[in-house]
C-alpha cells in the first residue's frame, strides 16, 4: 500500500489540448512525444540522460535516438543561456514546436472564421445553403474578396428583396471592379460620388453605377 501511495504522488506531467493536437498532427512516435512532454514540463530543461531515462523509463539509446530525431525534425534545439551565477549553460528549446502549436491554433481559427460566413448567409437568407451555394461562396473567398465585402453584398441583396446568389455575385463583381476591399471603401465611394451617408448604402443602384 505504501508503495502504491508513492506511485500516486509521483511527478505528474501537464498537457494542454493544443499540445496534444500538435503531437497528433505531427505523427510522432510515443517516445518522441514523451521527450517533448518531459521538456515542456521542466523550466529550462537540460539534456540530462540519466534523469530522463529514470523519469520516462527509457533506455539511453532510446533517449538519444529520439532526441536526435526531434532535432532533425526541427522541433527542438539546443540553446545557451546564462544561469543565476552568470555562467553559460545549455538547455533544450521548444520554440519551434511551439510555432507548430500556434499554426494549428491559427488553422482552427480560420476554419471557424469560414464557418461563420456560411452561418451568416443561412441566417440572413433564413434557409440552409445548397452545396452549389457553398461552392459559390468559396469561389468568392478564393479570389481574395474579403468576408466583410461578401457579407455586405449579401445584406444589401436581402434589404432590396433580391436575395439570390446571381444578384449578390453582380454586386461583388462591381465592388471588386472598383477596387473596394472593405465596406469603408464602399461608403467612401458613396460620399464622393453622390454625397450620400452610410445609411443610404442599401438604396444605391450598384448594378447601374457608372463612373
Amino acid at each position: 500500500m505504501d508503495s502504491f501511495k508513492y506511485l500516486i504522488k509521483e511527478k505528474q506531467y501537464v498537457l494542454s489540448t493544443s499540445f496534444i493536437k500538435a503531437l497528433k498532427k505531427l505523427k510522432l512516435n510515443i517516445d518522441e512525444c514523451l521527450l517533448l512532454i518531459y521538456f515542456n514540463n521542466n523550466a529550462n530543461p537540460a539534456f540530462n540522460i540519466e534523469k530522463i531515462t529514470e523519469e520516462l523509463n527509457l533506455t539511453s539509446d532510446e533517449v538519444l535516438n529520439n532526441f536526435n530525431s526531434l532535432i532533425t525534425k526541427n522541433l527542438i534545439s539546443i540553446k545557451s543561456i546564462k544561469d543565476e551565477n552568470n555562467k553559460l549553460t545549455e538547455i533544450i528549446s521548444l520554440d519551434e514546436f511551439y510555432k507548430n502549436i500556434l499554426e494549428i491554433i491559427e488553422e482552427k481559427n480560420e476554419v471557424i472564421k469560414e464557418n461563420n460566413i456560411f452561418e451568416t448567409f443561412e441566417n440572413e437568407l433564413g434557409r440552409t445553403l445548397s452545396p452549389m451555394e457553398y461552392e459559390i461562396i468559396n469561389g468568392w473567398l478564393s479570389t481574395n474578396t474579403s468576408e466583410e465585402l461578401i457579407i455586405g453584398a449579401l445584406k444589401e441583396a436581402v434589404y432590396n428583396g433580391v436575395s439570390n446568389f446571381r444578384y449578390i455575385d453582380k454586386i461583388i463583381y462591381e465592388w471588386n471592379k472598383k477596387g473596394f476591399k472593405t465596406m469603408k471603401d464602399v461608403n467612401n465611394h458613396l460620399e464622393k460620388k453622390d454625397e450620400k451617408k452610410y445609411d443610404d448604402l442599401f438604396d444605391y443602384d450598384w448594378l447601374n453605377d457608372e463612373e
